[in-house]
């Protein structure tokens, strides 16, 4: 447990142990939550997108850039349709 002050605006430095400890480095964010008469920091990891790659089941095969971009601009192009028609 380490001791800190509080700014006058109220911020706290964390103590580099605590921010090693938690893997927590510059630009990352955290949360701050209240339990009973203390507070508890919990680090918010960031996750790549490729990290989520194999998560889901493929139900069937990647067309392709190009399928793609087209199917994309077919559904934006009919919404616009149909918000001019309105």
């Amino acid at each position: 447990m380490q001791k800190v002050k509080i700014t006058y605006k109220g911020q706290v430095t964390i103590p580099k142990k605590i921010r090693h400890a938690l893997a927590i480095k510059e630009g990352d964010s955290v949360i701050f939550s209240v339990e009973g008469d203390h507070a508890v920091v919990m680090p918010i990891k960031k996750t790549a997108l490729v990290d989520f790659y194999g998560s889901l089941p493929a139900t069937k095969p990647f067309p392709g850039s190009e399928a793609v971009r087209k199917e994309v601009h077919d559904k934006i192009a009919k919404r616009f349709q149909k918000e001019v028609k309105e």
